[in-house]
């Protein structure tokens, strides 16, 4: 699905990404863990492609495209999605609107007809139910008196509609009460498929107690430094990460 290799990354001549390697398949989820500063939400910003960060080296290969190549509506066409740790409001821009919008691009991009108004609502509402997201809040502007919780239930409602290849989710569980995150949570494990993959970046390892990863990387100082099974995040919520900055 997605391969990255040594990739370097800067933002006003800092250095951030300082060789990470990456590779995860589809069907799979993975979790990237690390303190703050390491890098992680620079990795999503980077693969978004958000335009503040210089890439100075290495590759990122996704689905067989060169994603470094493409702009951020290129890859968002291609099927890379982002939720944000801080999703923004759009006033005026109506969920709906927005997520037809970006439907029917996709839809474009893979030379298919723009989708019906009834397959569109149906959507709508069967997406909803899986977030238990209020169907008004659906038709109100994008996050745009939302509460913390609504605007993440609204983020995976989104990737719900959007069907993805890989979706990157930036410290979704950040502010969310036990409710929420069990909700946010339930609708990515609903949304796993063999047909697409999930990169959870987090702190903290009570996400990985409800989204069970099947790999966790441990990022520090711009690179990935260990890599183990779930258990891992066990060992890092006991630990910390200092043990592993001393194998390092």
């Amino acid at each position: 699905m997605i391969t990255i290799k040594n990739l370097h990354a800067t933002i006003e001549g800092k250095k951030i990404l300082k060789g990470l390697n990456l590779e995860v398949n589809a069907g799979e989820i993975h979790a990237i863990m690390g303190p703050n500063g390491a890098g992680k939400s620079t990795l999503a910003s980077v693969l978004a492609g958000r335009e503040d960060y210089e890439i100075t080296e290495g590759s990122v290969d996704f689905d067989g495209v060169d994603l470094l190549e493409m702009d951020t509506e290129e890859r968002a066409r291609e099927g890379l999605f982002l939720a944000f740790q801080y999703p923004i409001e759009i006033p005026g821009v109506s969920n709906i609107n927005f997520l037809r919008t970006a439907i029917n691009e996709t839809r474009e991009h893979k030379g298919q007809d723009p989708i019906s108004a009834k397959d569109f609502m149906a959507m709508v509402r069967e997406k909803s139910k899986l977030v238990e997201l209020d169907p008004k809040l659906a038709s109100r502007s994008v996050n745009e008196g939302f509460s913390g919780g609504e605007k993440k239930r609204n983020e995976i409602f989104q990737m719900a509609m959007l069907d993805p290849k890989l979706s990157i989710l930036d410290e979704t569980d950040s502010g969310l009460d036990i409710d929420a995150l069990r909700v946010v949570a339930g609708g990515v494990n609903t949304l796993k498929s063999e047909k697409n993959a999930t990169i959870v970046i987090t702190h903290y390892q009570r996400l990985l107690d409800y989204i069970v990863p099947d790999f966790v990387h441990v990022l520090h100082d711009g690179k990935i430094v260990k890599t183990g099974p779930k258990e891992l995040a066990l060992d890092l919520e006991e630990k910390g990460y200092d043990w592993i900055k001393e194998e390092n």
